[in-house]
C-alpha cells in the first residue's frame, strides 16, 4: 500500500503483487489545507471508516507531498546540515524533523520535512515502512523516461492548488520547482517566468502535461495561449486495475510508488 499525504488530503493505492493489479485507488480530499495534526486525525478516521485499509499488507510506502523539500548535488550534500539545505527556500521550525532520499538516477539528494506524527502512527499500526517525498519519486520517474532523449522537456505535475514543473535538457534535470496556485493567471504565470529564467522558447519547448488536468480545462486553454507544443505524459506501468485511474497520465507518483 502507497499513502500519499497532503495537506490537503489523503490518496490510497494498494497494489495485489501477484496479480499485478491496483486493487484500490481512492482520493479524500479536504476543501481547507489542514495542520499536521488534523491530517493525522483525518488519516485515522479513514482507517477506521474505509474496509480496504483494514487489510494487512507486506510493504507500506509514504509519500510525502509539501514544498519543504530541495534538491542537492550529492557531492555537495553534508548530513550534518540537512537544516542549512532547506532555511533559504521553506520556513522550517527547530523542531521539524529532516529527512533525506538519495536519487541515484542523478548523484542527488532529496532534502525534506516529513511528518513525524504521521510516521509514528504509521509505525505504531503496520511496524516497518517507508517512506519519501513525492519529488524524488517525480523527478527519478522523470529522469527514467528521459534518459535517451536529446531535446528539452518541461514537465507540469497538476493538483487542485499546487503543480511541480521538472525540466530537463538530454536527460539530465535542469530544474525542480513546486508553486501553490488559486488561479489559471497564477498557473501560467509561474510557467512562463520559469521558462523565461530559463531562456527557453514557448514557441519551441516541449510541455509535457501530468496529473489532474484536461484538454477543456481553463488550465489546459490557458496554458494553450502561450506555449505552442503540449503533451500529455504517460505512467510507464503494466498494471491491471479493478477501477481504472481518470487517465494514462494521472496519479503519475503514487501508483509508480511501487
Amino acid at each position: 500500500m502507497s499513502i500519499q499525504v497532503s495537506l490537503n488530503g489523503l490518496s490510497f493505492c494498494i497494489l495485489n503483487t501477484d496479480k499485478k493489479t491496483i486493487s484500490y485507488l481512492k482520493h479524500f480530499e479536504k476543501d481547507k489545507k489542514l495542520s499536521p495534526f488534523e491530517a493525522l486525525d483525518f488519516l485515522k478516521h479513514l482507517f477506521n471508516t474505509e474496509t480496504a485499509l483494514q487489510s494487512t499488507f507486506n510493504k507500506v510506502h509514504v509519500i510525502y507531498v509539501n514544498e519543504l523539500a530541495t534538491i542537492v548535488p550529492k557531492p555537495l550534500f553534508d548530513e550534518a546540515h540537512l537544516a542549512d539545505y532547506l532555511k533559504f527556500n521553506s520556513k522550517i521550525l527547530k523542531s521539524d524533523f529532516i529527512a533525506f532520499d538519495t536519487l541515484e538516477i542523478n548523484d542527488s539528494v532529496s532534502v525534506y520535512v516529513p511528518y513525524v506524527n504521521i510516521n509514528n502512527y504509521i509505525y505504531d499500526t503496520f511496524g516497518a515502512f517507508t517512506y519519501s517525498h513525492f519529488s524524488s519519486i517525480l523527478i527519478d520517474k522523470i529522469l527514467q523516461i528521459e534518459k535517451h532523449e536529446e531535446d528539452a522537456k518541461l514537465y507540469i505535475n497538476v493538483s487542485k492548488d499546487h503543480f511541480e514543473i521538472v525540466v530537463t535538457n538530454k536527460g539530465k534535470l535542469i530544474l525542480y520547482n513546486t508553486f501553490d496556485y488559486s488561479t489559471k493567471e497564477d498557473f501560467i504565470y509561474y510557467i512562463l517566468f520559469t521558462i523565461e529564467q530559463l531562456k527557453l522558447n514557448p514557441e519551441t519547448i516541449k510541455l509535457m502535461l501530468l496529473g489532474d488536468i484536461e484538454k477543456d480545462s481553463n488550465l489546459y486553454k490557458m496554458l494553450y495561449k502561450y506555449i505552442r507544443h503540449i503533451h500529455f505524459g504517460k505512467r510507464l506501468d503494466t498494471y491491471h486495475y479493478i477501477h481504472k485511474p481518470k487517465s494514462n497520465y494521472s496519479d503519475f507518483v503514487l501508483i509508480q510508488s511501487f
